[in-house]
């Protein structure tokens, strides 16, 4: 995440802001709250990320705002039902976390991602939760106003109070990484064939502790926020395609208690886990 707004003739995408080249009534709502979920980044794939088709260029995340996001995910199937009774983005693919809070992906067409931003839709008249901070002020204004001191150094100045406001995405090569292409596993608990998948860490002496533990040289400059290879996860390490994104709460104002996440974006699966 770069410290400016997205120039999208350069830039591979943005974080917070509006999606682009939808209708509003193709955002995803919550079918929680009946709002409409909170827009995190939108990502231009590079050619050989283009899992779906060489026209399916980009994707937009979707997430429950993180002042819905406390304690486990109440349900109302009025709620619910009325969600579902909506229309639908053709490439959209809904997932829920071990919380029942909900998130959402639409694949995007180059025309579509080319296109205009997407103002939400208004919120289902059945929607009883509190208004959320980012459909006042942004997603990137709302995340500044209460994030912890070590986050809010992640911007170099206030963001506006617009629901336009962006943050431009950036991306370059890692220059070393072994587990490029592989799908992440972990080798005492996976459920499919081995990948090849290697941990980025060690213990001296192969003896398990906290004064054993090492990282591996070419896993100690990997960048938080990345597509693919190796994975960083605060907790255990998911089972994923080879095509996946990691990222840390900052990149698009999340609440994964301090954690990170990961987005499987060929099969649609998601993943966090608190810090």
């Amino acid at each position: 995440m770069l410290d400016r707004p997205v120039d999208r003739a350069r830039d591979q995408g943005w974080v917070f802001g509006l999606p682009p080249g939808i209708a509003s009534e193709e955002w995803p709502l919550d079918p929680v709250t009946g709002y409409p979920l909170m827009h995190g980044f939108t990502l231009k794939l590079p050619e050989d990320y283009r899992v779906h088709g060489a026209d399916i260029v980009a994707l937009s995340f979707f997430a429950t705002a993180p002042d819905h996001n406390d304690g486990g995910a109440p349900d109302d199937p009025e709620v619910r039902e009325a969600v579902k009774a909506r229309p639908l983005h053709p490439r959209l693919s809904r997932m829920t976390d071990i919380l029942n809070y909900e998130y959402a992906a639409l694949l995007l067409t180059r025309a579509e991602y080319d296109g205009p931003f997407a103002m939400p839709p208004a919120p289902l008249a059945l929607a009883s939760a509190e208004r959320p901070r980012w459909l006042d002020v942004g997603g990137a204004c709302a995340f500044f106003e209460a994030a912890p001191a070590y986050a809010k150094k992640m911007f170099a100045a206030p963001p506006r109070a617009d629901l336009s406001e962006t943050r431009a995405i950036g991306m370059m090569p890692r220059a070393d990484d072994p587990n490029a292409g592989k799908g992440p596993q972990d080798e005492y608990t996976r459920e499919n064939p081995p990948t090849g998948y290697q941990p980025y860490y060690y213990y001296v002496g192969g003896k398990p502790g906290r004064d054993n533990f090492r990282l591996h040289d070419w896993a100690k400059d990997h960048a938080h926020n990345h597509l693919g290879g190796t994975v960083r996860p605060c907790q255990a390490v998911p089972e994923m395609s080879p095509f996946y994104i990691e990222f840390e709460e900052y990149f698009g104002g999340y609440n994964f208690g301090g954690g990170n996440a990961q987005l499987d974006f060929r099969d649609m699966k998601f993943d966090w886990a608190c810090g």
